[in-house]
């Protein structure tokens, strides 16, 4: 903040009128200078008149001299009567502001008795020294969104439209300040990760502000940790060459450091580096409790967790944590490592018992209490009969003590309340299969798995770090085959180590085999079946069916809605279901309203269904059930975001009502929560019997695809359908497969060729089968890579058969789309005019059925005719409107083409600078999806800015890449970036 004048808080003293405070005064320095009286805006005369007030606001309550005023505004010529225009424009401003605030002192005026927050400099002040303060303390997160608040009180240039030499002085100082703060809040942009977005801006920035090295510096770190090394090089010779040409002197030691460690691919570069705060382990010593194991690996932030909480007993309260998992999670081992680590805080002793809550006969309380008695030092003559009692004389006898209770295997909160202390400075320690949501006051824990680095860890220290080290991956497949259970690793391990003739790939071989998992892991009298056998036992019938039922679904997870479906009982019903085994800790809540099983009790799940389930039929039907969900709630939402869409008509009826949604964002929502979970059914449902489903499910969910949020996921998907389908001769469902697949190649943009074929296939085959839709899309999708291909005669033969199938059928939204692309075959053959025509028809069919999102893609075809044809005000409009609706609708494929076609839009419009912030950001969104022939196309036209705005090596960088792309694909688009690398080469 070095230069910027600083605005201290003024507060309203006696003097100032006692206002209402929603009609304080306020004053904003930080754009055009202007004031407001609660929000009313008052007149500040004209630009001298302003200027005093400027100058006035910014003495910090202190007073200026007539002469120093005078200075101020006119500088070293002031006019003859000077003076009384000073005088003049003091008279007018008090007028204007409360009586009190302007006030005449010793020759001179001065602003005083302004609320705090009066003034957008001294809030912006405030905010900095807030966000400094935050980020010191290593809240990088709390710092950044103060800076950010700071950030947005610049409404544009600082003192705009004030004249005067101190006017100009304090405008480059507060200017410089702003861009101080802007260079702090992107390096905690980079230290947070966020260096992929960062690059944008930084780009905006820098073609903005050119010599300044701390912004061109930042942009080649996120650069780099972006994985654009290349370009992050290129701007340090770009900014090398400018500051030769411009300045004649060499970068600073920032640039050239950052150069040299890009260079040698400093591993620091690579990773933020805010620091990491290691969780605080209170540190603990165990008495009278159970051993605890020597190989206790990972759960530092529970132990860190449960050791606070204990240490809440110090003194002041009784302190009970509750933990909760399913069987074999290791929260027995848990518990006892951490009331070992808690002994010292407990001088006066711990107890322990294993309540037995898993088994067939529960520890009764009155007996338990019994045992602490004694082991408190009770006679035996001395301890009551009855429970009641016996709690009081307990808990009298801990009172002014402090001890450790650790209550093992609880079967419910019933079970637990007479055995608590009660008393303050005492600590119960509580585990149990059952969430004990109630019991009072309790400090709940939900012990999930250990993470992959802490499972492989405790292998490790089972069978040695040399057969691990030898067979790391093996190792790694071991583990995510015990799913990560401790109880599953240290029986695995266990065996492995007993057998020194095996290797760790012959236990993950014996692994690998899912019906056989469960029976594997059994060591001695360690078994991961018989602890899932002691939850499952315990269920009621109806929970015992719910659970075998359920585990049949592939997915991750499953909603409350599509568990229904699988269980064919209404929602709430099966909602009370669900949350009684989540109490269980047989199954786990995801989220609200989302359910899942560990892997390995999925698989246990699954034995008991094939063992248990009556009729043997039903496991099939509950599948049947949930596929006929999905397919029947992807179709109405297919239809909300798709009005007069005949695609529904031509799917096979579904067996369920689905849900209903209230508009397509509800429906959007829905679709990409359960994208994962859906796929993974239709790949389950790829048999005979359910395979036509199957296919059609995955059509109406073409969005996932088109999205690039799961387009490879969905073309796996499509795959298997397509290979099933060509093995049991389901000629209809092949067809579709493969117009799926010829789409999502399409989409991908590198597998043009498969694409093509794909859909002659599926053409052909729609024909034999008298399929008509599929005909339609097909022929649609060959006319699209037939453009891509530079393909114009056959594109425009695919299209116009599209038309013409499409209209048959009643199909106006599929006839829109065909419309817009036979536009793009319009103007890629130069007939301008009649792509403009072609598109304006199709948008307006799209507008006339009120299809936002095709209404999009309309636009986008639109916007692009109408650049070309030079009405760039109007594309500019088009590709805005179609962009908005992209990106709320998720779309990310699509809006970072139309960012792409705005940045070449912005080029035809000679706006360099906007368009290489469009481009740089398509680039970021298209990551990943879209295909790599978009990605040069996208660094073709991001080469072109950046070279325009003077960024020469940082653009060869691009076109160089481009290329590459282009080369390797055989692609046309070559040529053109060949003619924009002879110039910046002969340069």
């Amino acid at each position: 903040m070095d230069g910027v004048p600083r605005v201290p808080k003024q507060r309203r003293t006696d003097s100032t009128p006692a206002a209402a405070e929603s009609e304080a005064l306020r004053f904003s320095l930080l754009g055009p200078v202007r004031a407001w009286r609660g929000e009313e805006a008052l007149g500040t005369g004209s630009p001298q008149q302003r200027a005093l007030l400027a100058a006035l606001l910014l003495r910090e309550g202190r007073t200026a001299t007539a002469a120093e005023l005078i200075d101020a505004l006119w500088g070293t010529e002031p006019p003859s009567q000077a003076l009384a225009a000073l005088r003049t424009y003091a008279s007018r401003l008090r007028k204007v502001l409360d009586p009190g605030v302007l006030v005449s002192e010793s020759g001179g005026y001065a602003v005083r008795g302004l609320r705090e927050g009066a003034l957008d400099l001294a809030v912006a002040q405030d905010l900095a020294a807030q966000a400094e303060k935050a980020r010191s303390a290593g809240d990088l997160r709390q710092a950044r969104y103060v800076l950010n608040r700071a950030l947005a009180l610049w409404d544009g240039e600082p003192l705009a439209g004030v004249p005067g030499p101190y006017a100009d002085a304090q405008r480059v100082r507060l200017e410089e300040w702003r861009l101080q703060l802007l260079e702090s809040r992107l390096d905690m942009d980079l230290e947070l990760g966020c260096h992929a977005e960062a690059v944008s801006e930084l780009t905006a920035l820098t073609a903005a502000h050119p010599l300044r090295e701390r912004l061109r510096e930042l942009l080649m770190l996120a650069l780099y940790r972006s994985g654009r090394q290349a370009e992050a090089l290129a701007v340090y010779a770009d900014t090398r060459r400018l500051l030769a040409e411009e300045l004649g002197v060499d970068p600073g030691q920032g640039l050239r450091e950052l150069q040299h460690r890009i260079l040698q691919a400093d591993p620091a570069l690579a990773e933020p580096s805010a620091p990491v705060s290691e969780p605080a382990v209170v540190p603990v010593r165990p008495a009278q409790l159970p051993a605890t194991v020597p190989d206790f690996t990972g759960r530092s932030a529970f132990v860190a967790e449960l050791g606070e909480v204990l240490a809440t007993a110090d003194g002041r309260v009784m302190a009970v944590s509750a933990l909760a998992g399913i069987g074999g999670v290791g929260k027995t081992t848990l518990a006892v490592h951490v009331a070992h680590r808690a002994r010292p805080a407990f001088p006066d002793g711990q107890l322990y018992v294993d309540l037995q809550g898993a088994g067939p006969r529960a520890a009764e309380p009155e007996t338990v209490l019994g045992s602490f008695l004694r082991a408190l030092g009770t006679a035996d003559s001395a301890i009551p009969d009855s429970l009641e009692e016996r709690a009081a004389l307990y808990r009298s006898i801990l009172d002014g003590r402090r001890v450790l209770v650790l209550l093992d295997n609880a079967k419910d909160a019933a079970q637990v309340r007479p055995l608590l202390p009660g008393t303050e400075g005492c600590a119960a320690l509580v585990t149990s299969r059952v969430r004990m949501v109630d019991l009072a006051g309790a400090h709940l824990v939900d012990l999930d798995v250990m993470s992959p680095d802490e499972a492989l860890s405790l292998f490790t220290k089972i069978v040695g770090e040399e057969r691990v080290a030898a067979e790391r991956e093996a190792s790694l497949d071991v583990v995510a085959a015990c799913g990560f259970l401790p109880l599953a690793i240290r029986i695995a391990a266990s065996r492995l180590a007993a057998r020194r003739t095996w290797t760790v790939s012959v236990l993950a071989a014996k692994l690998g085999d899912e019906r056989r998992r469960l029976d594997e892991l059994q060591a001695g009298d360690l078994a991961v079946k018989a602890t899932f056998e002691l939850g499952y036992g315990a269920l009621e019938p109806a929970q015992a069916r719910a659970f075998r039922l359920l585990g049949l679904a592939d997915g991750p997870d499953i909603s409350l809605a599509a568990a229904a479906a699988v269980l064919n009982l209404g929602v709430e019903e099966t909602e009370d279901l669900l949350e009684s085994l989540v109490d269980t800790s047989l199954l786990e809540s995801a989220a609200p309203g989302r359910y899942r099983f560990h892997d390995l009790v999925r698989l246990y799940a699954r034995a008991c269904a094939e063992r248990d389930e009556w009729p043997p039929s039903e496991p099939t039907a509950a599948m049947s059930r949930l596929l006929d969900f999905y397919l029947s709630t992807v179709s109405m939402g297919y239809l909300i975001e798709r009005p007069g869409d005949r695609l529904v008509d031509h799917l096979e009826n579904a067996g369920h009502p689905g849900l209903a949604f209230s508009d397509r964002h509800a429906a959007q929502d829905w679709l990409y929560a359960e994208a994962v979970s859906l796929l993974t059914c239709v790949r389950q449902s790829a048999r005979p019997g359910t395979l036509r489903r199957a296919v059609d499910l995955l059509w109406a969910a073409v969005d996932l695809a088109e999205s690039g949020a799961n387009s490879k996921e969905y073309e796996a998907v499509a795959v298997l359908l397509r290979d099933v389908a060509r093995e049991t001769g389901e000629t209809r469902t092949e067809a579709r497969a493969l117009t799926l697949l010829a789409f999502v190649h399409h989409i991908s943009g590198s597998r043009f060729d498969v694409a093509v074929q794909e859909a002659e296939r599926a053409t052909e085959l729609a024909r034999q089968t008298d399929d008509p839709l599929t005909g339609c899309w097909s022929s649609n999708i060959s006319g699209v890579v037939a453009l891509y291909q530079n393909r114009h005669k056959e594109g425009q033969k695919h299209f116009t058969r599209a038309i013409e199938s499409f209209r048959d059928l009643g199909d106006r939204p599929g006839e829109a789309s065909a419309l817009c692309n036979l536009s793009r075959i319009h103007l890629a053959s130069g007939r301008t005019e009649s792509a403009v025509a072609l598109a304006r028809q199709g948008t307006a069919m799209y507008d006339a059925m009120n299809h936002d999102l095709r209404g999009a893609n309309g636009r986008y075809a639109l916007g692009l005719a109408l650049t070309q044809s030079g009405k760039l005000a109007e594309a500019t409009d088009c590709l805005h409107r179609a962009l908005k609706v992209f990106r709320d609708s998720r779309q990310r494929l699509w809006e970072g083409m139309t960012l792409f076609r705005l940045a070449e839009l912005d080029l035809a419009a000679r706006h360099p600078a906007q368009a290489a912030v469009n481009a740089d950001t398509a680039l970021t969104l298209l990551r990943g999806i879209g295909g790599e022939w978009r990605h040069g196309n996208v660094l073709t036209v991001l080469g072109r800015a950046l070279n325009d705005i003077g960024q020469l090596d940082r653009a060869q960088v691009c076109w160089n890449e481009a290329l590459e792309i282009f080369e390797t694909l055989g692609a046309s688009e070559a040529d053109e970036v060949r003619a924009l690398l002879k110039p910046a080469a002969a340069a």
